[in-house]
């Protein structure tokens, strides 16, 4: 790809054009991004609760590499390579809790929770646990750094990123006031949806509200075009906010329990950021979430959905009403999203498109995000 096209990207909005078509369907293109966008950042890898308790283990294929997330005794999570040091075996092919270690199916090297190695049996020949030559100190699980923050677990593959905190300064000072526990809603509070559709236009299409009175128009009746604002970085995230925000999922006014402490902003509004690559969050004074995109392919994405409480109180039975209420509506929303998402995929083999005009007013966000993508891959 010229680096002409990637200079238009990265020109002020107004003179700015979008992304080239061969970043959304050229295999080539894809196996770039894998490099420079994926392996170079944070990228999003699960969510925490997924692993609920310590020994739980779940294995996980990023962009082919085989990973294994790890709760230890002490209930830090941990991610390794899902391989043993030995002869290169598989050593986890389903999620489960273990009562003792990683143990590899094939020979029966045994790692803990830690990704140490403890255990190599008759290495020495049978019955003789232990050779000169092995050195189980140096033979630890590959690890993979990994972060977890709002509940979503975080890989930088490369290893070679500033720290989490670094890198993300600015939404983690902007979302300071969230910075507490927050607690899984349960089984309603899960679900996912799949798109035929690359992954970077579920974010473009997340970044901004412009699009509010034509695909949810629900939501608009309420929640107007004129009642949200642009959120442009600084950092790696790019979003929008509301000023209305005001729900009424329970009969007689009940209420999910706020955050305790927030200030008084955010008796009304909530905001929608995506922070790059490929994570989606919501804020509100009464509950959080995130979306993990994850690309299975250049036209295949799967959004992992996971909605959160402020207090435990929001998950006794007497809530669930209303859990299972505001899960619907958030689905719903989502649901709405996915036609103009595959939509722009089939637009993208166009050959005369020429990466689109953006709305200097309304569309801020996501020329945000296509700068930010066009400056990975011209590095």
């Amino acid at each position: 790809m010229a680096t002409e096209q990637l200079k238009a990207v990265m020109q002020p909005i107004d003179r700015a054009f979008g992304l080239p078509n061969a970043v959304y369907v050229d295999a080539d293109m894809a196996q770039m991004e894998q490099q420079k966008v994926f392996a170079r950042h944070w990228a999003a890898l699960t969510a925490a609760k997924n692993l609920p308790q310590a020994g739980c283990v779940m294995p996980i294929t990023f962009f082919g590499i085989p990973l294994l997330v790890t709760r230890t005794k002490a209930g830090e999570i941990k991610v390794f390579e899902n391989v043993c040091r030995h002869r290169g075996m598989i050593l986890v092919d389903e999620a489960k809790q273990l009562n003792g270690p990683i143990t590899c199916p094939y020979h029966a090297w045994a790692y803990d929770l830690d990704g140490k190695l403890h255990a190599t049996p008759h290495i020495g020949g049978s019955g003789i646990h232990e050779h000169e030559s092995v050195d189980k100190a140096c033979l630890s699980l590959n690890e993979i750094r990994s972060h977890v923050w709002m509940d979503v677990v975080f890989i930088n593959l490369d290893g070679k990123a500033e720290s989490f905190a670094e890198t993300h300064r600015d939404i983690i000072a902007r979302w300071a006031e969230f910075d507490k526990p927050i607690y899984h809603g349960g089984a309603e509070s899960s679900f996912s949806l799949s798109l035929n559709s690359n992954w970077k236009l579920a974010v473009e299409n997340y970044c901004e509200s412009y699009h509010l009175p034509f695909v949810h128009p629900g939501l608009n009746s309420y929640s107007r075009l004129e009642d949200h604002y642009n959120i442009e970085g600084p950092g790696a995230f790019a979003g929008q906010g509301t000023l209305v925000y005001a729900p009424s999922l329970g009969g007689g006014g009940k209420a999910f329990p706020n955050f305790k402490g927030l200030s008084a902003k955010w008796d009304t509004a909530a905001e929608y950021l995506a922070l790059f690559p490929n994570v989606l969050f919501g804020v509100h004074r009464d509950h959080v979430y995130n979306i993990i995109l994850k690309p299975d392919a250049m036209n295949r994405t799967s959004e992992w959905v996971e909605i959160y409480y402020t207090d435990p109180s929001a998950l006794a039975d007497d809530y669930a009403p209303m859990r299972q209420k505001n899960s619907a509506m958030w689905k719903e929303i989502f649901i709405e999203d996915i036609g103009v998402v595959e939509g722009m995929y089939q637009g993208r083999s166009a050959p005369g498109y020429d990466g689109g005009k953006f709305s200097p007013v309304m569309d801020g966000p996501t020329h945000y995000f296509h700068k930010w993508i066009a400056e990975q891959l011209a590095v």
